[in-house]
């Protein structure tokens, strides 16, 4: 079985859902995702989280280990390839540069603010990982200021 390294930094942050949608996959760690910052794009109040490259800027992510199984079960979730492309990355998992794949969104969709359950759901993420929360509520702010609404 050959076994892809995903990085999550949105809902899939959350171990509930990833053990509901992908029941093969599992945490190959934490790290920081540098170079990047967290917005959230889509329809007012139904945003998604997506990441844009920015210097001095750093996402926290878990990274997954997952099956073809795992990828395909993502990809439906993600809506791969209309929503979410697909990108290489690399990313430092216990001080080794590892190549990974994340979902990044397609098109130019406006910034905006998620909904309450997508939010909590990441929240979970952070709290269960250990995350800092203050980079979850900062995307959130700057995504709803950037947008002008």
């Amino acid at each position: 079985m050959n076994k892809k390294l995903y990085i999550a930094y949105g809902s899939n942050l959350n171990r509930e859902q990833m053990a509901e949608r992908c029941p093969t996959t599992k945490v190959a760690g934490a790290a920081m995702l540098r170079g990047y910052k967290l917005l959230f794009r889509g329809q007012r109040g139904s945003a998604v989280a997506d990441i844009a490259p920015e210097k001095g800027r750093s996402v926290p992510v878990l990274v997954w280990s997952i099956t073809p199984a795992d990828e395909l079960a993502l990809d439906r979730y993600e809506g791969f390839p209309t929503l979410y492309r697909k990108t290489d990355i690399k990313v430092k998992l216990d001080g080794v540069l590892v190549e990974c794949f994340a979902y990044i969104m397609t098109g130019n969709r406006p910034l905006a603010m998620p909904g309450c359950y997508y939010y909590n759901t990441i929240l979970q993420g952070y709290n269960t990982a250990g995350f800092d929360a203050d980079i979850l509520r900062r995307a959130v702010d700057e995504s709803v200021e950037e947008s002008g609404v």
